[in-house]
């Protein structure tokens, strides 16, 4: 990702959250092909000069948008991985998940995704690199954890463990007809269980 700042005055949180958002929700409506810097821009209420300063590309720029809304609910902190045990993070966060990934607005980016990492694969790269890539590490370190404790198979594939249940909750959600909140809950945990990160 790049992230340019200049010496001036300090980046103001909510001009990036503005940008942040409305590159998300051109992309979900319109596609990578669909949305510019300088769609972004105008529906994010500031100067084209005013995007670029924070990111050179498109690309960048909807690749932090899609990671940071699936990272505020979905993905834990380094420090949660290290001091929790696998099972109370995976706990802690089952609800959570289970609203996030059944809603419209995240098959739709899911959908998104998928279709731009043939159409578009300079995005995917861009996201796998920066976003993807650290997320699986946080993941196979719990899923080490879980080795220890005994509730995942010492020689278990981690790299399989973790397209597994990237796999399956991305495969349920394309679904014609997805399962809501509740039903997702049910298949969280069950996925989780069936990878030993699950207890109940």
């Amino acid at each position: 990702m790049t992230d340019r700042r200049g010496r001036g005055r300090p980046r103001d949180p909510e001009t990036d959250a503005s940008i942040l958002r409305a590159a998300l929700e051109l992309f979900i409506e319109r596609g990578v092909e669909g949305t510019s810097m300088e769609q972004i821009a105008k529906r994010a209420g500031v100067g084209k000069l005013t995007v670029y300063r924070r990111w050179s590309t498109k690309e960048d720029l909807i690749a932090q948008a899609v990671e940071q809304t699936v990272s505020a609910d979905l993905v834990p902190s380094p420090g949660d991985v290290q001091a929790l045990d696998p099972h109370e993070i995976i706990e802690g966060g089952l609800k959570v998940a289970a609203e996030t990934t059944a809603s419209p607005a995240f098959r739709a980016l899911v959908a998104r995704m998928m279709g731009s990492a043939v159409s578009h694969p300079q995005l995917m790269a861009v996201y796998w690199k920066h976003h993807i890539l650290p997320r699986r590490d946080l993941a196979a370190a719990m899923l080490r954890r879980a080795q220890q404790d005994g509730t995942v198979a010492a020689d278990a594939d981690l790299d399989v463990l973790i397209d597994m249940m990237a796999g399956a909750v991305t495969w349920r959600v394309l679904q014609p007809d997805p399962p809501d909140a509740a039903g997702m809950l049910d298949y969280l945990k069950s996925v989780y269980r069936q990878i030993g990160l699950y207890r109940a």
